[in-house]
């Protein structure tokens, strides 16, 4: 056995079932296990970025990682940006990167690069192989790095020569490590401020927003308290509904946030941070929460957040209270495209237990009150910025989702990032549904432009513009598989969404906004 093989045997071991895979000549022995060793399910991505977003979107919905396989130093650099997305995500992804030869390295070949420099800033755990004997044991290992609660990046560096090299040793699957409870302490003390203190905001990062439990002890302690809930304004994954608490987020614009939490004096967290400014603005405080206002720690984000808010509604004596009901459940609308529009008219047609993956940028900051009333479903957001997420944590979020139907709602600008990802849906005869919302400029800098004070010109806004000439989604999707229709009224939206939901494959909408 080599050390590929040991390696593949051993991740499967583990329970690591999925391989989202870009290779290229380091890690043809690797590819070789795969093709020898059955149980591992292989999906191909046309370019790095593809393979990272799929594996945080597979965590975030199976809740286990993948294996990425990706080619050396400059592979790797392809994958950072989802990777940073899925780091902030605190999605759990094993990532087996090829490299030179141990003993080729010194001659500092044209693909020679600071692999490990490149995977320290976006991994919990980091290590070069140096024999095909221990590749097994570092592969158990880094599948426990990231099964860590709630998740962690943990990068493998192989050298071809530890791969293809005879004594590769299978490892045992390793225990997930304990999940650190609540601090006692914390929990009284966070009591004892909702029981004496006024204008309170519990404040739930992502663990605690996606699990109907957590949300429903905030819910009993609001109730008994008169507290306040938000989420953060980014979160992996949200559970909601029909059924489920009306979470809103943080405010993304500044001011809004601001605004929105000029009287809080004191803000619960609950695996989150205080609110801050997703960028610097001229005149403008880098918190957005008072200065006056304390924080009071709660669960940090590696710590169980649901049992940190079981015992304190215990504590409080906070008892069941039903949900408030969002009313029924919204009508498809018409007529000219508005955000408001598209999020009733998704919300009226979604069948449940769907999988929202929201790429929307600008045009989606609308959309949660609007869909309180929907079916069940998952919510999952960009978490780290890095636009170009959208499609591939689609691909994986389908793959992990288990035949849910995936409605993606995608902008253009960031679409054209990662819009390979459609061949690999296309491949997979995935359950994606895609609506791109074609403005055919990048919005969200328009806004941002305002922001910082700056007073964009002819030129300026040349860079901008995704026009002169029109991208071609309908085209784009069709040249790499995907069936695909341009709709410009949410009449044609709706009838072209129906007629997507009915399929077992992908299919993409351009939405002209």
């Amino acid at each position: 056995m080599n050390g590929a093989e040991s390696l593949v045997h051993s991740l499967l071991g583990a329970g690591v079932e999925v391989c989202f895979s870009n290779p290229g000549t380091s890690e043809m022995h690797f590819v070789a296990a795969l093709d020898r060793v059955p149980g591992m399910r292989c999906v191909l991505g046309l370019q790095e970025n593809i393979v990272t977003g799929a594996a945080d979107g597979y965590y975030r919905m199976a809740g286990k990682p993948a294996v990425t396989l990706l080619h050396c130093a400059p592979g790797l650099a392809n994958g950072l940006a989802n990777l940073h997305n899925a780091r902030r995500a605190r999605s759990g992804i094993v990532n087996c990167v090829g490299d030179q030869a141990t003993y080729h390295r010194q001659y500092d070949a044209p693909l020679t690069g600071d692999t490990e420099g490149f995977a320290r800033g976006v991994s919990h755990w980091v290590r070069t192989a140096a024999r095909a004997e221990d590749v097994g044991a570092e592969g158990v290992q880094a599948v426990q790095a990231a099964m860590t609660y709630p998740g962690q990046i943990a990068t493998m560096i192989l050298p071809s020569d530890t791969c293809w090299n005879p004594g590769g040793v299978v490892a045992a699957p390793l225990p997930v490590p304990e999940v650190p409870k609540a601090d006692p302490h914390l929990v009284r003390a966070a009591a004892n401020v909702l029981r004496t203190k006024q204008n309170v905001l519990i404040l739930l990062g992502g663990a605690p927003a996606q699990t109907e439990a957590a949300q429903q002890a905030a819910w009993n302690i609001a109730q008994k308290t008169g507290a306040r809930i938000l989420a953060e304004t980014s979160t992996p994954r949200m559970a909601r509904g029909q059924g489920r608490l009306q979470l809103e987020r943080v405010p993304y614009p500044a001011a809004q946030a601001i605004e929105n939490l000029k009287a809080v004096e004191h803000i619960i967290l609950v695996g989150s941070k205080g609110p801050i400014g997703f960028f610097a603005y001229p005149n403008m405080p880098s918190k957005h929460y008072p200065e006056s206002a304390q924080l009071h720690l709660l669960t940090r984000p590696e710590q169980d957040a649901e049992a940190g808010l079981l015992a304190l509604a215990d504590e409080l004596g906070a008892t069941h209270t039903p949900f408030a009901d969002p009313g029924p459940r919204p009508e498809a609308a018409r007529g000219a495209p508005t955000p408001e529009g598209l999020a009733r008219t998704v919300a009226a047609l979604m069948p449940e237990d769907a999988i929202i993956v929201d790429e929307s940028v600008s045009y989606g900051r609308g959309f949660f009150p609007q869909t309180f009333a929907a079916p069940r479903h998952d919510w999952l957001q960009i978490t780290g910025g890095a636009i170009g997420c959208g499609f591939p944590l689609a691909t994986g979020a389908a793959i992990g989702g288990g035949g849910k139907r995936v409605i993606a709602l995608q902008a253009d600008g960031s679409g054209m990032y990662t819009v390979q990802a459609l061949w690999t849906q296309a491949r997979e005869k995935l359950p994606v549904t895609t609506i791109v919302l074609s403005n055919r400029k990048y919005q969200i800098l328009l806004g941002e432009y305002l922001g910082v004070g700056a007073n964009p010109g002819p030129t300026a806004l040349d860079m901008l513009d995704l026009g002169n000439p029109d991208i071609g989604w309908v085209k784009l999707a069709e040249g790499m598989g995907v069936p695909a229709a341009q709709a410009t009224t949410l009449d044609q939206l709706g009838d072209l969404l129906s007629q997507s939901l009915t399929s077992t494959g992908p299919f993409l909408i351009e939405l002209v906004i």
